[in-house]
């Protein structure tokens, strides 16, 4: 996949839903937030990223010095602040080198991490405007298995220590059902007592949750309800229930 393009045409899309609205229209799947502050927020984070990554931070940078980190109060000008905030992002990786070792809220990683993970970022923002505003939400699936997959690889880290989201020796089983996906569209998460790992594969786990890569993407994100979206939860559901009561977004 390729993250810079992906990340340039994520954000024109969010833009794009944006555009005809009204910035202070409220987005109930982000409480507190209206579409205003989520531009805010995806926008800021990108440049956020691109700072770390110009700087070849080893340490985590204030995001109240990021430059320009607000977007203007109208439409069109938000608009092209979301658009340029991923640009600026891309051009800083191509610039320092997209291996070239940088912070990052797990560690130490290689400055592409940040297209990657501000890429999915955006993809699930998107979805909470369109949820807001009522319109479809539409995702590659290539593209929602990757979310998921980055997902899972960020819990890792945070859940370093903490066996709480999946029980020790219990196992969660995610099954997107899209056509041509193949073994990145199965995941198998194991729990222990110091967190959680998990790998591509197919197996008999103490709950299964079969969908789209989509839906698996927006439910373990929190932006829809398993029962609501026509996801299946197979087997033990009180499994699932702890996952997302300790997983949040």
């Amino acid at each position: 996949m390729q993250y810079a393009d992906s990340l340039i045409d994520q954000n024109r899309l969010l833009g794009e839903l944006v555009a005809a609205a009204d910035l202070a229209h409220a987005v109930p799947t982000c409480p507190g937030w209206d579409l205003h502050k989520l531009l805010a927020h995806v926008g800021r984070g990108d440049r956020w990223g691109a700072m770390i990554v110009r700087e070849r931070a080893e340490d985590r940078l204030d995001m109240r010095a990021v430059p320009d980190g607000k977007p203007p109060a109208d439409v069109s000008g938000a608009v092209a602040w979301i658009t340029e905030s991923a640009r600026l992002l891309v051009d800083a990786v191509a610039d320092t080198g997209a291996d070239v070792p940088v912070w990052t809220f797990i560690g130490p990683k290689p400055a592409a991490w940040w297209l990657r993970r501000r890429l999915h970022e955006s993809v699930v923002h998107r979805a909470d405007v369109a949820l807001a505003l009522g319109v479809p939400f539409a995702v590659e699936p290539e593209m929602a298995a990757d979310g998921v997959s980055e997902w899972l690889d960020m819990l890792v880290a945070r859940l370093a220590g903490d066996g709480r989201a999946l029980p020790a020796g219990a196992t969660l089983h995610l099954h997107a059902t899209d056509d041509g996906l193949g073994v990145n569209g199965e995941w198998m998460v194991r729990g222990s007592e110091s967190g959680i790992t998990w790998e591509h594969g197919h197996g008999k786990g103490d709950a299964a949750v079969r969908g789209s890569a989509a839906d698996l993407l927006l439910a373990m994100t929190r932006r829809i309800d398993a029962d609501a979206s026509g996801l299946q939860v197979l087997g033990d559901e009180s499994v699932w229930a702890t996952w997302l009561e300790h997983t949040p977004f």
